[in-house]
């Protein structure tokens, strides 16, 4: 088969591969549709994956077309996707079914053979099953809008809530859509890109913040009346929009941290007092994994697609074959242009 092998950093060939053969527990899945990651970009472009060589890609969706003799529940032509963690099963977090904090996992696409390739084994327990009219491109992206969900439920989010979110990259905006799904009044998107944040309304927030060129702490104030809002979202990894995540929320809010900065982050004296006066709650969110793995965070975002009340047409900006996939990262790391959420077709659109 063609896959895309990553032999060294910023190293991509495509190349004849053989053909991978499931075990008994997994199925074959013909790849229909595969993204780009945020974090392919910089494992693919500067740091190295974790094992080499090796198949990265792990956004993907496709059809089954071999069973394992163990496998049950699924058939062959079923629409799925899959989640890219294979946990241990064996840990404290595993037997907690907070499979996210597994100590010992293994990964499609950056521990094991991932996805920039025609076929893929997978575990049957990872699968998701699809509704037969969902795109397998919008399948591919239900890792990005689960990594969303799981944001919400690590601040027991909810209808009554007022939202900001900072970063509009594929996770910001399902955050965005999903808020608008879960019946959220006040959605506010910051971003620094005019690009993104036309993204952001056209999927539903109701106000939009360049904090490139606008000052966010009184923006926020006037689209809230001078309140501020319960729940702040980071998804940029930007230390100031960390900083400024805490200063836009009212007493009791809560401040949920996604993004990653690999930068120290150092919250200035009245941060701190609110952090403390204000009673706020700052929470870390790592993936998107639960139990009953997957995790809820996957089949709602599935349903919600299913159910067009997701809409990943909104994110996805580039429709590309496996063969781009190489000159792809070299322009990523070279030429500023913008995208979003970049899509790879290996049989074709």
């Amino acid at each position: 088969m063609k896959a895309v092998v990553m032999s060294d950093i910023a190293k991509l060939e495509v190349k004849e591969v053989e053909k991978p053969k499931p075990k008994a527990h997994e199925v074959l899945l013909k790849v229909m549709a595969v993204g780009v990651c945020g974090s392919d970009i910089p494992r693919i472009n500067e740091t190295g994956s974790h094992v080499l060589p090796i198949i990265p890609g792990h956004e993907f969706a496709g059809q089954i077309v071999e069973l394992g003799e163990d496998v049950e529940g699924f058939e062959l032509k079923d629409k799925v996707t899959a989640a890219p963690i294979l946990p241990c099963y064996k840990c404290e977090w595993c037997d907690k079914g907070i499979y996210a904090l597994c100590e010992d996992y293994k990964y499609y696409g950056s521990r094991n053979d991932g996805a920039f390739a025609e076929y893929l084994a997978v575990d049957a327990r990872n699968l998701v099953k699809l509704n037969k009219d969902t795109p397998y491109d919008w399948g591919a992206t239900v890792d990005p809008a689960a990594n969303a969900v799981h944001t919400f439920l690590r601040a027991d989010v909810t209808k009554d809530d007022s939202l900001i979110v900072f970063g509009m990259g594929a996770i910001g905006l399902f955050a965005v859509q999903y808020g608008k799904a879960i019946g959220i009044k006040n959605i506010i998107a910051v971003d620094v890109n005019d690009m993104k944040l036309d993204a952001a309304k056209d999927s539903g927030a109701n106000y939009v913040i360049n904090g490139r060129n606008e000052d966010v702490l009184e923006k926020v104030k006037e689209f809230t009346n001078g309140e501020g809002v319960t729940v702040a979202l980071e998804m940029s990894g930007a230390p100031i929009a960390q900083s400024q995540a805490v200063e836009v929320v009212r007493k009791r809010g809560r401040v949920v941290y996604l993004g990653i900065s690999h930068a120290d982050l150092n919250f200035e004296g009245h941060v701190v007092e609110k952090i403390l006066r204000g009673e706020v709650a700052i929470l870390g969110s790592w993936n998107s994994f639960s139990d009953p793995f997957p995790g809820f965070e996957w089949t709602e975002s599935a349903r919600l697609m299913d159910e067009n009340k997701l809409n990943p047409d909104k994110i996805i900006t580039h429709k590309l074959t496996l063969d781009d996939v190489p000159a792809t990262f070299k322009k990523i790391a070279k030429e500023p242009f913008y995208f979003n959420k970049i899509m790879f077709y290996p049989h074709g659109k």
